[in-house]
């Protein structure tokens, strides 16, 4: 049938299917996502920081994407929603003990869990508390703190008054926090990170809106400076300035000075000639009678 000695093709040799799709190596997701920082992709190195959606950071990294947008191409998808070092905490982390030696492998874990030991790897999930940073495993932190309250993030909800009643008190350093608001995953699952995403935008709805300073300080300062001088000219009108009074002494020593010149002048126009005095002539003196030749010029001649 064939016409090839014999063989008979089938279906699968005819028609080729279409090739799976490539899949990513869960292992290497794992690993990328708590051994290497989300922005640059470096090893994590302390201080290690994490943002509302509980990705990991270089907190050198985060620090040079502020300064510089353009520094890494993707920052836009992976941490677009940073807008300062506001949105940041710097995390808490336990070292293991004893420490990995510094050639072993990537995959070693360099942080546990304070209160299981537990190796931060990605295995079991992990959270940190935003008031002070402490980082612990999930399991660890429910044991510790017992029971969650029933629909206790509704209650957080609805009501952000009786937030008091719900404070915990961190089991590493004391500080308290809201165990309804303050405990945020590591590295959640996507549906974790969506309603972790909803909750900072309505965080971020309520907060109050900032208000310029430096303009709202010109502004005063100008309505400062108007009013003093509308102060200052209604205090012109209605109080006229007094004249400055003279010192006594320095009145009469003018006084005597000038009398002491006119009596020198007086002196010295006695000695003159009658050629010399004619130069000088008063302002009520009868004007002379000269010639262009002769006006205001000195002739030795009588």
């Amino acid at each position: 049938m064939g016409n090839d000695g014999g063989s008979i093709p089938d279906r699968r040799d005819l028609v080729k299917n279409k090739p799976k799709a490539e899949q990513a190596d869960k292992a290497n997701q794992t690993r990328a996502r708590w051994f290497f920082c989300a922005l640059s992709k470096r090893p994590l190195q302390e201080p290690i920081v994490s943002c509302a959606l509980g990705k990991l950071y270089n907190k050198d990294a985060i620090i040079e994407h502020l300064l510089d947008k353009t520094v890494y191409g993707d920052a836009g998808k992976i941490c677009g929603h940073i807008r300062s070092l506001k949105d940041i905490k710097v995390l808490k982390l336990t070292l293991r003990s004893p420490p990995p030696p510094p050639d072993s492998s990537a995959d070693v874990a360099k942080f546990v869990c304070p209160l299981t030991f537990k190796e931060m790897n990605g295995g079991q999930p992990f959270v940190y508390i935003l008031t002070c940073g402490c980082v612990f495993s999930q399991s660890g932190l429910r044991t510790v703190l017992g029971p969650s309250p029933p629909n206790g993030n509704a209650a957080a909800e609805e009501s952000p008054a009786d937030k008091d009643d719900q404070l915990e008190v961190c089991p590493q350093c004391a500080t308290k926090f809201s165990r309804s608001s303050d405990i945020f995953m590591i590295n959640p699952p996507l549906e974790e990170e969506e309603r972790m995403y909803v909750a900072m935008e309505l965080r971020r709805s309520r907060e109050p809106a900032k208000k310029s300073k430096k303009r709202k300080a010109g502004a005063d300062a100008v309505a400062d400076e108007v009013a003093t001088k509308k102060k200052k000219g209604s205090l012109e009108d209605h109080s006229p300035s007094p004249a400055p009074g003279l010192n006594p002494k320095i009145s009469a020593a003018s006084r005597s000075l000038a009398q002491s010149l006119a009596a020198e002048e007086a002196k010295r126009k006695a000695g003159m000639s009658d050629a010399v005095k004619s130069l000088y002539r008063g302002k009520n003196d009868a004007p002379r009678k000269e010639t262009f030749m002769t006006m205001g010029t000195f002739t030795r001649y009588a």
